[in-house]
């Protein structure tokens, strides 16, 4: 709060001293600290495939191993840093939460896996319709899965979703199995989440110390045969796989940094920064093709998302609206 005072007065008036108060909120602050925290995170979120592309020699499933290992490892830094470890004990003593925990962790694996296989496979801008289409596949899981009601637009939204998948694989003789495996993952993934709710640091910490040991036997056992890609090649893929633990932990740190400063309708809207930079380097820097059937699958699928999204913003006006009256 900040007191402004005016001392002089106009001729002919008695003494006063008016005060003008200015309520100073950090409201505003806040909010923008917010956007940058979370356009930060799905912007190295939609930068991956530049991280990935350079270990294309490396096969997929040690890139994850590694991804795993020293992702584990950052974390228990930051937690040691935090002096945070009493959930641990907490989570541990809960059968129900592990084996929730153990499930996600499985699922979030696979998920890395077949993007990383799919970057260096030439497969970018497949990958980049699954996390398109992932918020409607969450809208499809909750309505199987938490018996959650569609409303039109909604069902609106999943058909012409489905109508682009369908063109897309009617057009290229194949089924898109990396785009639906990506959102299918992830999609499960986040239900299960659902399930036995953690903050998003403690859950990356608890979803890699199960995964670690069968990661870290894969690594040595790779090494053992004389596989293993670490130690073996140029140090600065060795540094490439290191740094793997990081760039998995900073943007989802800056998720949860930022979300928790912003309405979900927001969050909503930026999410779609990352799969749209994903597509621009499949198909500017990449070269990967783009033809027509795929632009006309990709805009089936946008005007879905733009129906959902303008739906959920709609919806959200009117309850503010309604919260003022």
């Amino acid at each position: 709060m900040v007191t402004v005072q005016f001392p002089f007065l106009p001729p002919g008036h008695k003494p006063m001293r008016p005060t003008l108060v200015i309520i100073m909120s950090n409201t505003h602050h806040e909010t923008s600290r917010g956007v940058l925290y979370t356009i930060g995170a799905f912007f190295i979120w939609g930068l991956f495939p530049l991280y990935w592309k350079p270990l294309h020699q490396v096969p997929a499933l040690q890139i994850m191993c590694h991804r795993v290992v020293w992702s584990a490892l950052f974390v228990t830094f930051i937690l040691l840093w935090q002096r945070n470890w009493a959930w641990l004990g907490k989570a541990l003593r809960e059968p129900r939460r592990v084996a929730i925990f153990a499930l996600s962790s499985l699922l979030l694996s696979g998920n890395w896996l077949i993007y990383i296989w799919a970057v260096n496979a030439g497969h970018v801008v497949e990958s980049s319709l699954g996390y398109f289409i992932n918020p409607l596949v969450n809208v499809l899981l909750g309505r199987i899965f938490l018996h959650e009601r569609l409303n039109r637009v909604q069902t609106t939204a999943v058909a012409l979703a489905a109508v682009g998948v369908a063109w897309i694989t009617l057009n290229s003789g194949a089924l898109p199995w990396i785009a639906l495996s990506l959102a299918g993952t992830f999609g499960s993934y986040g239900l299960l989440r659902k399930k036995a709710p953690l903050p998003s640091l403690e859950g990356l910490a608890l979803e890699t110390y199960l995964l670690t040991p069968l990661a870290l036997g894969l690594l040595l056992w790779f090494q053992w045969q004389g596989n293993g890609a670490f130690g073996h090649q140029a140090f600065g893929k060795d540094a490439l796989l290191m740094g793997a633990g990081v760039v998995t932990a900073v943007p989802l740190l800056m998720f949860a940094s930022g979300a928790r400063r912003l309405k979900l309708a927001t969050v909503g809207l930026i999410q779609y920064l990352a799969p749209t930079l994903v597509l621009a380097l499949g198909v500017w820097l990449y070269g990967e093709p783009f033809d027509q059937a795929h632009a006309i699958g990709f805009a089936l699928i946008w005007l879905a998302l733009a129906l959902y999204s303008g739906h959920g913003l709609l919806s959200y006006w009117k309850e503010r609206q309604l919260q003022r009256a």
